[in-house]
């Protein structure tokens, strides 16, 4: 039986080296979206956690139970600014 040719392996080239980059470890100017996402957290927090123990008077009395949602008004815009975080 006649022997199959054997394909010639390439010569190795080994890969060009990687050129070294500057990392910006402010997240690319954006320090104040971490802040600003946990002071949000907090208020709508601290909104709420008040409205309940205070029994509805405050921290707006005229507002009601839409104390609650404006609680929660700040959390959602927590999470809005949370995604702009790099």
């Amino acid at each position: 039986m006649p022997k199959s040719r054997t394909r010639k392996k390439a010569d190795f080239t080994p890969p060009p080296e990687k050129k070294a980059t500057n990392i910006d470890l402010r997240g690319g100017g954006r320090g104040w979206v971490a802040p600003l996402m946990l002071a949000m957290f907090g208020i709508g927090l601290a909104w709420i956690v008040v409205f309940y123990v205070t029994n509805s008077s405050l921290p707006i009395e005229a507002l009601g139970n839409w104390n609650i949602v404006v609680g929660f008004g700040f959390i959602a815009t927590g999470f809005v600014v949370s995604t702009q975080w790099k």
